[in-house]
């Protein structure tokens, strides 16, 4: 590996994504009470965890949010003002900002296919993915992407981590910072799964991370 690293805090982000990715208790809950010990700001925790529903879909989601207050011992969350929408139009210019980032000139490419699967699933990836949850200030874009790389090579989705180890250089991770997150991703993964993710990551890596290089994937 070379280049930049992740910082401590990056890099416990991904862990914690990495862990629910693959469903592992007890890396999870190891990692969630570093971050509650200082490892990591309490908001970043929880960005990270919301996000993941995305990915991983809400049961896993609500149970690791669920785990976080348990592991802080703090009483609920009585409000979310990120959460209240100014409304869907603001959420989809602010998601079709933040894709454009991801994608670069594959952008245009991955909308026609998405829309080409279903019209309303092109809808919600702007507005809820890119939008509600994505385009959230609580984590820069690039942290997000990031944990996204973690999160995707522990759950083994191969072609949307191609797409978001592309994402992540878009977003202004360094390519030193992308391979460790794979890494991290891809702890415990079996060989072959590994093989074909790094395989991913070198031709990503050996393009530059070109904005228009690569398959348009379904986030």
């Amino acid at each position: 590996m070379s280049g930049a690293s992740l910082d401590p805090e990056t890099r416990l982000l991904a862990g914690i994504s990495a862990a629910l990715a693959r469903g592992d208790d007890p890396a999870l809950a190891a990692a969630l009470r570093e971050a509650a010990g200082g490892g990591a700001e309490p908001r970043a925790v929880e960005e990270a965890l919301l996000q993941s529903y995305l990915f991983l879909g809400f049961p896993a989601a609500l149970a690791a949010l669920a785990r976080w207050r348990e592991t802080l011992g703090d009483p609920a969350v009585e409000g979310d003002p990120l959460a209240v929408p100014p409304g869907l139009d603001a959420w989809r210019e602010r998601g079709e900002e933040v894709c454009r980032v991801v994608y670069g000139r594959a952008y245009e490419g991955l909308r026609r296919n998405v829309a080409q699967a279903h019209p309303a699933m092109d809808r919600w990836m702007i507005e809820e993915g890119y939008g509600k949850v994505l385009g959230r200030p609580g984590l820069p874009l690039r942290v997000r992407e990031l944990c996204i790389v973690a999160i995707l090579a522990g759950a083994g989705r191969e072609p949307q981590l191609h797409s978001h180890l592309r994402g992540a250089l878009h977003a202004g991770a360094e390519p030193g910072e992308v391979e460790e997150a794979l890494e991290v991703g891809l702890e415990d993964r079996d060989v072959g799964c590994a093989r074909r993710s790094r395989a991913l990551w070198r031709r990503v890596r050996d393009a530059g991370g070109r904005r228009d290089a690569g398959e348009t994937h379904v986030r």
